[in-house]
């Protein structure tokens, strides 16, 4: 295990990095899953990631998990599969900013969850964290509501909170899988089963890709490794507690990218409402003052 950064600042940047280009991703992706639909674009993704990290699982001379262990994957990674899906056809709906900004209250749900399955206490912080978080859903939605919207934004919001409702649960799977398996493995065999399991409906939905296509899709499944090695330094060289914040300059990135690519602004109600979520979050992160190691990069 490295040891702890003299300076944490320098982990600090390299996590931001880490996130922003994650970021960078979920912009490559909304392009793809406009021209490709969402379930095309998360099944080539995860193909050419698989791919990539299957080079990246023999080359770094990993061993081959028990039959447990690969059970974990795949279950955690048919969970994936249900999140990426609605997360990435909500961005066909919504813009950067306002999906990436609702899709924070996913560490709040997680609390409940995490009171159900392992068996922890629901405490005071945890209530608030809700309230805020949930204030933030309905500033949000009411600002939406409140100008131009039409059914697919609604949907794209619904497509958000679900998503973040099945991410919550991840979450807790991920705490898990952190126990048994690393960064490396978990990427890997999360990339090769959500091409499997997505691949089951590759007679009814998948559609071939041209040459064209192939250099977003591989340029999404390149970002995504890179984020997962940048954040998995930073993790191994400073505090979890440290970090935790940093997750949440991924709004930055998506109004940033959402500008950028789509033209996309930022509305008042979207942020203030993601300060509300992003509050809750960092309240939930005090109540569970233990959160998901570098893995957690790897879930989308």
């Amino acid at each position: 295990m490295a040891e702890l950064h003299p300076r944490p600042f320098i982990p600090f940047m390299v996590a931001a990095a880490g996130v922003g280009t994650f970021s960078l991703m979920d912009a490559a992706m909304k392009d793809l899953a406009l021209s490709l639909g969402a379930y095309n674009a998360v099944m080539w993704r995860n193909s050419f990631g698989a791919l990539f990290m299957g080079l990246l699982f023999v080359g770094t001379r990993q061993k081959w998990p028990p039959a447990h262990i690969l059970k974990m994957h795949v279950w955690r990674s048919i969970i994936v599969s249900v999140m990426a899906v609605s997360f990435f056809w909500s961005l066909t709906q919504l813009p950067l900013a306002e999906a990436i900004g609702l899709s924070f209250i996913a560490p709040v749900i997680a609390l409940y969850f995490a009171a159900v399955m392992l068996g922890e206490t629901i405490g005071r912080s945890a209530i608030w964290a809700s309230l805020a978080g949930l204030g933030g859903v309905v500033i949000i939605m009411a600002g939406r509501l409140s100008g131009h919207y039409t059914s697919g934004h609604l949907w794209g919001a619904a497509a958000v909170l679900f998503s973040a409702v099945v991410f919550a649960y991840n979450l807790i799977l991920a705490r898990r899988q952190a126990q048994v398996a690393g960064p490396i493995e978990i990427a890997f065999f999360q990339n090769l089963f959500v091409a499997l399991t997505l691949g089951l409906f590759a007679p009814y939905f998948l559609q071939p890709i041209g040459l064209s296509d192939t250099p977003m899709i591989s340029g999404a499944a390149a970002l995504a490794v890179i984020s997962l090695l940048l954040m998995s330094w930073a993790y191994a060289r400073a505090e979890a507690q440290i970090l935790i914040s940093v997750e949440y300059t991924a709004f930055v990135w998506a109004a940033f990218f959402g500008w950028l690519f789509f033209a996309e602004p930022v509305t008042l109600p979207v942020l203030l409402g993601t300060a509300l979520i992003v509050s809750g979050s960092l309240i939930a992160a005090r109540a569970k003052p233990e959160p998901v190691n570098q893995v957690e990069v790897a879930t989308v």
